[in-house]
């Protein structure tokens, strides 16, 4: 038998307030110009993958160990950018929940909307080099190629321990928490796909490239400016999270921006020198993955970067000796804490 919920509207004038956290009522209250900008920006700025040139590529001139190596690469990039949509979907339901902005709301959709373009980028390209779907029920063709196929399926299982953590997590945490992991993975991915732009010798990968550099970018500008407006009066509690989400941030990204922490991820003793083979056969094969000391470099001047703004506001920062940079030391971090997003 259904339950009737109880009638009250006969009982008084106005109905009692909604419980909270809850998407009613809505507002449409807009106090930071800097989001409408943003706003706006972002729908200049809209591109559609399957718009690309794609007419001018032609996978046939590669070999197989280098379509292999390339749509690694891809694969690669989508353990992050794959679970990306989901991510921010979350963060913008949070939004709705939080009773933020109008202009907030629509660009955290936004950003979900970016993410989707590059989810289905890495697709588009993996599918076209391969010739199929998806990397773990493909065929490999190489000796390589079967290596790298349990290298995705090793990135993938990791990749499933994160979500189930942040599920769990983005409930707990303020919004002013989660822009800063998200700001940590756009600083540094704005540079690699820059980079990557500026390298490719391939038309349809170039102009993706440059799209979601300037994604990126737009989407770094979003977290900056929220930390401008809620960073001064920030609570002690949340900075001590924070400090804590940069080093988690550091371990996690650098799957896809340095190279794995063995440490954190859970990944054969090989894993790291198949990575290394693939990425050589794609750079000679014109598709521009920066080598590790180039790596590196871009990893600790965002860190750096990352660093300046939480310095504005007296947030302390970790200790990252990987990349030469002292701070605080961090050393209790699990998969199932972190919360940052490429």
């Amino acid at each position: 038998m259904s339950h009737t919920p109880d009638r009250i509207a006969h009982r008084m004038d106005y109905p009692p307030a909604t419980e909270q956290p809850n998407v009613y009522p809505l507002s449409w209250n807009a106090r930071t110009a800097k989001m409408e900008e943003i706003w706006d920006a972002s729908q200049r700025d809209y591109w559609d993958p399957k718009k690309l040139p794609w007419d001018s590529f032609d996978p046939s001139r590669y070999s197989w160990e280098e379509r292999e190596s390339i749509a690694y690469w891809w694969t690669l990039l989508s353990v992050f950018d794959a679970s990306a949509p989901p991510v921010f979907a979350e963060a913008l339901i949070k939004t709705y929940e939080v009773h933020e902005e109008d202009p907030v709301r629509r660009c955290f959709f936004s950003v979900t909307r970016d993410e989707q373009n590059h989810e289905q980028m890495c697709g588009l390209a993996i599918t076209r080099l391969l010739e199929h779907p998806d990397p773990l029920t493909y065929e490999p063709k190489t000796g390589l190629g079967r290596k790298l196929k349990r290298n995705a399926a090793w990135l993938y299982y990791n990749g499933g321990r994160y979500w189930t953590g942040y599920k769990k997590a983005v409930p707990k945490y303020s919004l002013a928490v989660l822009f800063s992991s998200f700001l940590m993975g756009e600083i540094a991915a704005a540079t690699i796909f820059h980079q990557m732009a500026a390298g490719c010798t391939e038309p349809v990968f170039r102009e993706a490239f440059r799209n979601i550099g300037r994604d990126e970018g737009r989407h770094m500008a979003i977290c900056m400016a929220l930390m401008e407006r809620d960073y001064p009066t920030l609570p002690p509690a949340d900075q001590a999270v924070i400090t804590k989400q940069v080093r988690a941030g550091y371990l996690f990204l650098s799957a896809v921006l340095f190279e794995p922490p063995v440490e954190f991820w859970d990944l054969p003793e090989d894993f790291i020198a198949v990575q290394r083979e693939s990425e050589a056969v794609a750079r000679k094969a014109g598709f521009h993955i920066p080598a590790y000391e180039a790596k590196l470099e871009n990893w600790r001047n965002a860190m750096l970067n990352l660093k300046g703004v939480l310095d504005r506001y007296g947030i302390p920062f970790p200790a990252i000796p990987e990349v030469g940079i002292t701070g605080q030391e961090i050393r209790d971090i699990d998969m199932e804490d972190i919360i940052p997003v490429f």
